[in-house]
């Protein structure tokens, strides 16, 4: 009976949800008011939402409970589930077929596999040209892994103290750690001082960094959109000397940017408040930079893994919305770059409008040369994906 009370627990918390904030924060203040679950129901409930949400519009004809079940199985792997133990023990006996055996077992269509997939993430046609289309529908029936950049001298500090606290992690390089998402890492370490959380393919934007070639002294850089500051701390950590200027439009952000640069050993930069879609508020001729970074606001269509509720809320309109907000700040942000300097331009999402677009944008209406751009791919790794240009002028 506790299986199918969770079940319609979820379809509760489900049918309550109209997509205005992040999930995270409906169904955790959606606990708070009803105190009744304990944490293994907590648990085992917002796992059965979120099986439900990353199926995106598949399976549309079943109800909310079979989907919820349907997107269960296709998302539980090992060799037994209690859930589907008790209620389809059909599909408990298959868990370890793929997803094409799944789809036709949930529907006794051997086509369903080709037919459905296409509706979990709908919006395929709009990606960029680099990314495999059915591997990243595939990518979301899996949890994405929890990642750790760790800071230069901190290596070996944070790796021992996560095997001794019996933290299962792997190691991608020397400074890179991913594990199960669910790892409570700031009980374990000093976040930002000894590792900063920091998605792979973000970590990887650090290569395109590494392509520069700056005779500066001391590189002058501004991060005109500044958010949580990760990028800022990257370039801190690859450059050894660096002059931070950093910048955002929400005031609050720039306070816990304080907070988190004060962590991260950054003593000293600047930072100020403006919304760059409208103008930087600044003169080029008097405020110029080396190296600026334009993590742009985005879809966020590349981590989608991590929220795939907006793989139902998400409206296509909001693409050529953000296309056009991410060209103003661009064409405010350039004119400040300095002789020989570079511009990076990132975005965390999937769509060509917010990528290749913007890069053939800023190639028509600017004096700047592309040094490259890429997808950095996540879909195959349990990480986000993100795109990423390198400019010079």
């Amino acid at each position: 009976m506790k299986h199918y009370s969770h079940i319609q627990s979820a379809k509760q918390i489900i049918e309550g949800y109209n997509g205005k904030e992040p999930f995270h924060r409906y169904i955790r203040s959606f606990f708070a008011q009803h105190k009744k679950y304990g944490s293994r129901d907590r648990r085992q409930i917002s796992g059965l939402c979120y099986a439900y949400w990353r199926l995106g519009a598949a399976l549309d004809g079943l109800s909310v409970e079979d989907r919820i079940l349907a997107g269960h199985f296709l998302c539980t792997t090992g060799d037994t589930d209690p859930v589907l133990e008790n209620i389809k023990p059909e599909w408990n006996a298959a868990l370890k077929t793929g997803l094409a055996e799944k789809f036709t077992l949930i529907t006794g269509d051997q086509q369903a596999y080709e037919k459905e997939l296409p509706k979990v993430f709908s919006w395929l046609e709009e990606c960029s040209i680099d990314i495999d289309r059915k591997a990243f529908a595939d990518s979301f029936f899996i949890q994405p892994d929890l990642f750790l950049r760790l800071r230069p001298g901190k290596e070996k500090q944070v790796k021992d103290k996560l095997s001794k606290a019996g933290v299962s992690f792997h190691e991608i390089t020397a400074g890179s750690l991913s594990m199960p998402n669910s790892t409570k890492i700031d009980e374990l370490i000093t976040l930002n001082t000894e590792a900063v959380v920091q998605d792979l393919s973000s970590q990887q934007v650090g290569e395109l960094m590494e392509l520069m070639q700056s005779t500066a002294t001391t590189i002058r850089l501004w991060d005109c959109c500044a958010g949580s500051g990760g990028k800022t701390i990257l370039a801190s950590d690859k450059f050894k000397k660096l002059s931070i200027t950093v910048s955002d439009k929400r005031e609050q952000i720039l306070t816990n940017l304080n907070k988190r640069f004060r962590e991260a050993g950054i003593a000293q930069f600047q930072s100020f408040l403006v919304d760059m879609a409208v103008g930087s508020g600044r003169l080029p001729a008097k405020y110029n930079y080396d190296l600026i970074i334009a993590d742009v606001p985005c879809s966020g269509s590349g981590t989608w893994g991590r929220s795939p509720e907006w793989l139902r809320f998400f409206d296509a309109k909001e693409i050529e919305t953000y296309s056009a907000l991410q060209k103003k700040i661009v064409a405010n942000a350039i004119p400040h770059v300095a002789e020989g300097g570079y511009f990076l331009y990132i975005t965390c999402s999937v769509f060509k409008k917010e990528n290749e677009e913007v890069v053939e944008y800023i190639q028509s209406n600017s004096a700047l040369q592309l040094v490259k751009s890429a997808v950095i791919k996540g879909y195959d790794r349990k990480a986000d994906t993100m795109f990423a240009a390198l400019f010079q002028r």
